[in-house]
């Protein structure tokens, strides 16, 4: 597959890797979500293709949005350039792909990386590796479907713990409370992904993507309603005093002065 500027996909026998490129912190925005949503689309329309290794160059799975993007760099989750909608169907799209995904998770994957990450079927993991719903710490409203995916992976208690607090879950900790399938040690984050990937791919691609429908029944909708709901939330939040504070102090590394406006 071509004609992509930021991901990179190449097929390895029955199994296809997606790879990020856009090291070290692998941000999102738009036009990364519309690459996997389309690079997913024609895995699916591809039956030699049984499973998908979702990964990253560099340091982080995905960092999150960038609030401090370039120039020319497409509109995310936290802007307020109207594309955050745009973003959240490209998500749609990527749940409501056919193919069972793994993820290998060898960095962070805060706010919306963390939303990718559980977009997959199962996460490979390290105990460097940081997951964080960092979004109250923000001033903000969680996004990407976490607020119907995280609960139904390790719980509503959990993934409350995690939307309250903002804290960065290790890859030890992730695993422990089910958020990582396999924890193994960082440069093996990779080869164990694609482990996972060949033990599925050994099996009936149709029996496969008829199991995996009946597994996912109505996620794509769930994500979808959700998304709806959370776009509202994030468009009054984000006009606030306190989401502007969050995103100055996380941009000079102190804590927040919230003011609860």
């Amino acid at each position: 597959m071509s004609g992509f500027t930021d991901i990179g996909v190449e097929k390895h026998g029955h199994v296809t890797l997606i790879e990020i490129r856009r090291p070290p912190l692998n941000f999102f925005d738009l036009s990364l979500i519309r690459q996997i949503a389309d690079a997913l689309g024609q895995i699916d329309n591809d039956m030699d293709a049984r499973a998908v290794v979702l990964a990253s160059q560099g340091k982080a799975f995905c960092a999150g949005a960038n609030f401090n993007r370039p120039a020319g760099f497409a509109g995310d989750a936290a802007s307020g350039d109207g594309t955050t909608g745009d973003l959240y169907r490209e998500a749609v799209r990527i749940f409501s792909n056919k193919k069972p995904i793994v993820a290998a998770v060898q960095g962070a994957a805060i706010g919306g990386g963390l939303g990718l990450a559980v977009s997959a079927d199962f996460r490979v993991t390290c105990p460097e590796a940081r997951f964080a719903a960092n979004f109250t710490r923000l001033g903000f409203h969680p996004g990407f479907g976490l607020t119907v995916t995280l609960p139904e992976l390790i719980g509503k208690n959990n993934a409350a713990l995690m939307f309250y607090t903002s804290r960065r879950v290790t890859g030890e900790e992730a695993y422990n409370m089910g958020l990582a399938n396999v924890l193994v040690p960082q440069d093996q984050v990779h080869a164990e992904a694609f482990k996972l990937a060949g033990e599925i791919a050994e099996n009936s691609p149709l029996g496969l993507m008829s199991t995996r429908a009946t597994i996912r029944a109505g996620l794509a909708d769930r994500v979808k309603a959700q998304t709806d709901h959370e776009l509202a939330e994030q468009t009054w939040l984000r006009e606030t005093e306190d989401h502007k504070e969050g995103i100055k102090a996380t941009e000079e590394r102190r804590p927040a002065n919230f003011k609860g406006r």
